[in-house]
């Protein structure tokens, strides 16, 4: 294995998926691809302060701010910049995709020639117990590439 792709959102659990993946590339010596999809601008509006791997942000939602002053490109790519940087690799390389999740992590995929997709499988759906995330699924679906899934699913003690 020699390229791993990353793929990261603004969920908290990016730090858990980067890490991991990032531990995962290390032993097998592969290079690293951190990879963002660029999302509908209006979700770049945080309700809140949210910090993952040193990336802290905030936006005023009390604001009207047009598509054109979110700037999503910017925000994700400090993000990514942000991320590498705490993982403390000089040498890992950076990505922003766009359109449909899983297909944009696909074409970057392969655009990268990937040997391993790493993502979380977050799930947002009601029947989270019983499935990984809708993205998760269609890369799966789709891909002939190997996915190693991160579960990111808070652990309730028993």
């Amino acid at each position: 294995m020699k390229k791993v792709l990353i793929a990261l959102d603004f969920d908290p659990s990016a730090q858990k998926i980067a890490e991991t993946g990032f531990s995962f590339a290390q032993r097998m010596k592969a290079e690293v691809t951190l990879f963002h999809v660029l999302a509908n601008p209006q979700h770049y509006k945080l309700t809140e302060h949210v910090t993952i791997m040193g990336f802290a942000g905030r936006l005023n939602t009390n604001e009207e701010l047009s598509e054109k002053a979110l700037e999503p490109q910017k925000i994700s790519q400090l993000f990514l910049d942000k991320s590498k940087h705490y993982l403390g690799d000089n040498h890992i390389q950076t990505l922003i995709g766009d359109g449909d999740c899983s297909e944009a992590i696909l074409k970057a995929a392969n655009k990268i020639g990937a040997e391993v997709i790493v993502m979380g499988s977050h799930s947002r759906k009601w029947f989270e117990n019983t499935t990984m995330g809708s993205v998760t699924e269609k890369v799966l679906q789709n891909t002939t590439i190997p996915v190693l899934i991160i579960p990111t699913k808070k652990q309730t003690k028993s």
